[in-house]
């Protein structure tokens, strides 16, 4: 709900959306025994739900609102576009410089270390406005 990262893989596009789920909740159950409740989207399938099951953790499918018209953002898919737009700040995940998908969750790590420290000491991101046109930051800045 904090939009931090317990878990990472990073996988070619072709990789099916349940493959990488069972992939991630065997990983999350390791790692994080504490977890007992996880959202996914309409990509996933029963075999998420039913492997989430088997480790203990709730799997809740979260779609949207057939009735819905026009952009209405969904809080719980919310928080994941959230931290992937905060993950854009760090330029070398904005696009895909990583060619190793093992560097590339390691820069993954990073970025939400960046961000973990930004929070506890209260400090901001710095945006587009704050580098100059070269890519430099102003004097004033680090």
């Amino acid at each position: 709900m904090l939009g931090l990262l317990i878990a990472v893989i990073v996988v070619a596009a072709s990789v099916h959306d349940n493959a990488i789920g069972i992939t991630l909740l065997d990983k999350v159950a390791a790692a994080n025994p504490s977890v007992t409740k996880g959202w996914v989207d309409a990509g996933f399938k029963n075999a998420v739900v039913e492997h989430g099951r088997s480790l203990g953790i709730d799997v809740e499918v979260v779609s949207r609102d057939p009735q819905t018209k026009g952009f209405a953002p969904i809080l719980k898919r919310w928080v994941v576009e959230q931290t992937f737009g905060t993950l854009m700040l760090h330029c070398r995940l904005a696009r895909d410089h990583e060619a190793p998908p093992v560097s590339a969750v390691s820069m993954i790590y990073w970025s939400m270390t960046d961000v973990l420290a930004r929070r506890i000491t209260g400090t901001t991101t710095p945006t587009w406005k704050t580098v100059g046109a070269a890519g430099h930051h102003p004097p004033d800045r680090p």
